[in-house]
């Protein structure tokens, strides 16, 4: 399925989703509170989706426009607002690559948190990257999120073990490419090999302050930290954050973060 029917068909399960993954949303927030200029800065969420980061950063004073290809994520995203009592400031239906009427230099953050996911071709995820960096403010801040190479494979060992043997020549190709390109529970994918992600963003613009494994060193085993609460809570966010900037974790993590500046002599009009 290709990525905007399937956000549209499940824009609730996305908004539930970082209930679930309690982890990587903490560890994506202490990143964007260490990183993000201070409000009212004005940020532009690409494929921002139903909400969950726009709404806690307006919720902080920070003036967040929502940019997504799911018209029922933005729908979602408006009543979830409402009901948080906050004001997003604006709602875009538009393509992560090609942000359109949007003026460059315009934003002092830029989120890329979803849309890079489901770009395929190289040349596509780079333009997604162009476009954010465009629309940002010299040295703005840029925070893109991946999913791993290795994300998938942990997935299947824990819900469906027997699919390796079933579909050894498809396990082949994601392991060799990182293209999820047939029909199964998710939408059409690209998983990232954490090697590429620096090259990507550097060579589109952006220099690089941070790369993070979101889940630390719990992705797979997380089901019972997410459910505390507290100190304990509290101090397993600490460890993860602390252990989402250690290189030799990034594969044993589903989701990365990058966090970079744009570049000096980038420009655009």
């Amino acid at each position: 399925m290709e990525a905007e029917p399937f956000y549209d068909e499940f824009a609730a399960k996305e908004w539930r989703r970082l209930e679930r993954h309690r982890t990587e949303f903490a560890v994506s927030l202490r990143a964007l509170n260490e990183f993000l200029p201070d409000p009212p800065a004005p940020i532009l969420d690409i494929g921002g989706g139903p909400g969950r980061y726009a709404i806690e950063l307006a919720q902080r004073g920070y003036r967040v426009t929502v940019l997504d290809i799911s018209a029922e994520s933005l729908r979602l995203a408006r009543q979830k607002a409402k009901e948080a009592q906050v004001e997003l400031a604006g709602l875009i239906h538009a393509n992560a690559v090609d942000l359109g009427e949007l003026l460059s230099n315009s934003y002092e953050a830029v989120l890329l948190m979803g849309p890079l996911y489901h770009l395929l071709a190289r040349e596509e995820r780079e333009r997604a990257v162009r476009e954010a960096t465009r629309v940002l403010r010299p040295r703005g801040r840029l925070f893109a999120a991946f999913i791993t190479r290795f994300a998938p494979f942990r997935y299947v060992a824990s819900a469906d073990p027997g699919w390796l043997t079933e579909h050894p020549s498809y396990a082949g190709q994601l392991l060799e490419t990182g293209l999820h390109d047939q029909p199964t529970r998710f939408a059409k994918a690209y998983y990232a090999h954490p090697d590429e992600v620096v090259p990507l963003m550097e060579s589109c613009g952006q220099r690089t302050l941070a790369l993070l494994g979101c889940e630390g060193v719990v992705a797979g085993h997380e089901s019972k930290v997410n459910e505390l609460e507290g100190d304990a809570w509290e101090a397993w966010v600490d460890l993860n954050y602390i252990l989402a900037q250690e290189p030799a974790l990034y594969g044993a993590s589903d989701h990365l973060m990058y966090v970079g500046e744009k570049a000096e002599q980038t420009g655009g009009t």
